[in-house]
């Protein structure tokens, strides 16, 4: 018994010794020392606002309204089943990425993991490639965000003036100013913007409701009636000149793959979260499911209310289906009060998504993954990574020069985040099952040893095909105009930053490093001493789990 008190009493002397961190601290703290970190942001994240910030970058009514055109290029069917199938994938994603997060929960997650688990030879360029890769998809995220926000604004506009004349240079500049003013509300405290996804969680809430309720009424009082359940659940219309199975994964897929995506945010919040290994899996898993099934409900009261003229919707005045539908069962007053609330959510999206880039581009940078990281890994008083979001605010800036090149350029963010993302997600979890020595150690969430393996291969699968389909470009029959660049743009940076890796970074970057002070290292191998005595077994098992 006395040594159990002593045992409990050095260790709580060595915590509360540290320097350079947040604060005292906990076993979370424990837990990333143990990793090789030392925590440096404050952990103000409940897992409600955990599971906020990937619901928020989902943002369902603002990022449908965003590829509703997509969606319906292979008509209802396309929209309302592609989403469906979609989700069950997703869901199957999401739990492997969740045993990754709850055995490793850092903000470097992806990068991190495939350090862990790759061959030796293998470790450092693979993990640079995938840090690299991962930064570039949540940056293309900000970018196609914020700039189906720009148009969402611009939508507004257009009701209001029907004569306004819309520009490249138009809405690049509403792109840019939108990214600026999401930096500066994103600078704010860790704590300010942990309450901000709870706020945004409201707001989406609140979008839907009035949703559900207002364009039915609308619909009734003003088209005269809904469509049937054939025509919503039966009625397939090709507008592209692939072959109808290919059109209909090509467009029915996709607007699900990227609206429920970048989850994977939760994962770069692990730092800032209470009990990671616990709440990451709860957001991750939490946010894909219940955007898929109010997804799915509200594509089948697009599809319910709209006007049965695919056609014309796609080739609206406004730019927007969604702003078009909402004209004509709400009218122009309802449409603009309606589009500039779906405008706010999307601005939050955005808002959150760069919160989530500014974490991973900060692990990178601690890790020395980046140009600049010396200065872009400082942390200011506010326990913010300051120079972590501005630096990723600038370089979302000059990606977002696409959009001056036209609608057809500009259409490649999307792919990119996409492409980017799928492939920096299935590297670790490939590399978790292939790789003879991987060594994964569950953490508190595991599906076990046969459920596990089963459903990690079935989203290992379905990631492996959307990277081949979202390289596809959207007709088949490509000129300057219709071509799909977001390959070319991947391959691009992807061969740069391996020229870049070789010829200068090799000699700086060499994996997750720790950046524990002599203090820190102390205590760990304090606790770590500790496995041997009976009196502390129960306290490093705390630790490790």
């Amino acid at each position: 018994m006395a040594k159990s008190v002593a045992t409990e009493t050095n260790l709580e002397l060595g915590l509360n010794s540290t320097k350079g961190s947040a604060g005292p601290l906990n076993m979370d703290d424990e837990f990333l020392a143990e990793m090789g970190y030392k925590q440096e942001l404050k952990r103000d994240y409940s897992t409600l606002e955990v599971f906020g910030i990937s619901f928020s970058i989902m943002g369902l009514l603002p990022s449908i309204a965003s590829t509703l055109a997509i969606g319906l290029t292979g008509g209802p069917v396309s929209l309302i089943w592609g989403w469906f199938i979609t989700g069950f994938f997703l869901v199957a994603i999401g739990i492997g990425m969740s045993e990754l997060a709850s055995s490793y929960p850092t903000s470097g997650g992806l990068y991190f993991w495939s350090y862990h688990y790759a061959p030796k030879n293998m470790k450092i360029p693979l993990s640079f490639f995938i840090g690299i890769t991962n930064s570039l998809a949540l940056v293309g995220a900000l970018c196609s965000i914020t700039y189906g926000l720009a148009g969402q604004i611009l939508s507004c506009a257009s009701l209001a003036y029907p004569d306004l004349e819309v520009t490249d240079p138009m809405t690049y500049g509403v792109f840019a100013g939108c990214i600026i003013l999401q930096t500066i509300l994103t600078c704010a405290s860790s704590a300010a913007v942990a309450r901000l996804q709870s706020v945004s969680i409201y707001v989406n809430c609140f979008l839907i409701v009035l949703f559900f309720i207002a364009l039915p009424i609308g619909t009734k009082r003003n088209v005269g009636g809904f469509n049937d359940g054939s025509y919503i659940f039966g009625d397939f219309e090709n507008f592209s000149d692939w072959p109808d199975g290919w059109a209909f994964m090509q467009f029915g897929l996709m607007p699900a793959v990227w609206t429920i995506g970048a989850f994977d945010s939760c994962v770069h919040m692990s730092e800032e979260a209470k009990n990671p290994s616990k709440a990451v899996p709860v957001g991750i898993i939490g946010s894909i499911t219940v955007c898929w099934i109010l997804g799915f409900l509200i594509n089948i009261v697009i599809c319910a209310c709209m006007v049965p003229d695919v056609d014309r919707l796609l080739n609206s005045s406004t730019g927007q289906p969604l702003a078009q539908i909402f004209l004509d069962s709400l009218g122009k007053k309802w449409a603009i009060a309606f589009m500039a609330l779906i405008s706010v959510g999307q601005f939050l999206m955005g808002s959150s998504v760069l919160v989530a880039i500014s974490r991973q581009v900060w692990a990178f940078a601690r890790d020395e993954g980046l140009p600049f990281s010396r200065i872009i890994k400082v942390v200011n008083k506010m326990y913010t990574p300051f120079n972590a979001i501005c630096f990723s605010s600038i370089v979302s800036i000059i990606i977002g020069c696409l959009c001056l090149i036209g609608s057809t350029a500009a259409n490649a963010l999307f792919s990119l985040s996409i492409l980017g993302n799928y492939v920096a997600w299935v590297t670790p979890q490939i590399l978790r099952f292939v790789v003879k020595d991987a060594n994964f150690i569950p953490g508190k969430f595991y599906l076990g040893d046969f459920w596990s393996p089963v459903i990690n291969w079935i989203s290992i699968a379905f990631q492996v095909f959307i990277i081949i389909m979202c390289s596809f470009p959207d007709y088949k029959h490509v000129d300057k105009e219709t071509m799909n660049y977001s390959a070319v743009l991947n391959g691009g940076v992807w061969i740069l930053a391996l020229i870049y890796f070789y010829v200068y970074k090799r000699k700086k970057y060499f994996g997750p490093k720790s950046n524990l002070d002599e203090d820190q290292e102390e205590v760990l191998e304090f606790i770590e001493g500790l496995e041997g005595t009976e009196a502390s077994s129960s306290d490093v098992h705390a630790l490790k789990s």
